[in-house]
């Protein structure tokens, strides 16, 4: 009688451990998750603020062409250029919007990588 308690009781503390380890894996696939997320959320607010910056930087460097415009009066020279600069300034920010894509699919890749990896 005394040996089929003793293997009860053993038998429920190999599932206990088990139900453990489980649920500690578990726990560690959510950490990982969560640092992930988190990982991608200061990345993208890096960016936005990088997005910003550069806006404001255009901002006042249109201001500034349209100030040194009204002070000469060489209207076409100074529309050409501004015209010039507006280009270039739309180019880098489909560059910057081209590399924000980039990183973003980066970062869904490894994310989408390790969330299967971690299954075994």
């Amino acid at each position: 009688m005394m040996i089929v308690v003793v293997m009860m009781i053993m038998i429920m503390m190999m599932v206990m451990m088990m139900m453990m380890m489980m649920m500690m894996m578990m726990m560690m696939m959510m950490m990982m998750m969560m640092m992930m997320m988190m990982m991608m959320m200061m990345m993208m607010m890096t960016m936005m603020m990088m997005m910003m910056m550069m806006m404001m930087m255009m901002m006042m460097m249109v201001m500034m062409m349209i100030m040194i415009m009204i002070r000469m009066k060489k209207m076409k020279i100074m529309v050409g250029m501004m015209m010039m600069m507006m280009m270039m300034m739309m180019m880098m920010m489909m560059m910057m919007m081209m590399m924000m894509m980039m990183m973003m699919m980066m970062m869904t890749m490894m994310m989408m990588m390790i969330i299967c990896r971690g299954g075994y």
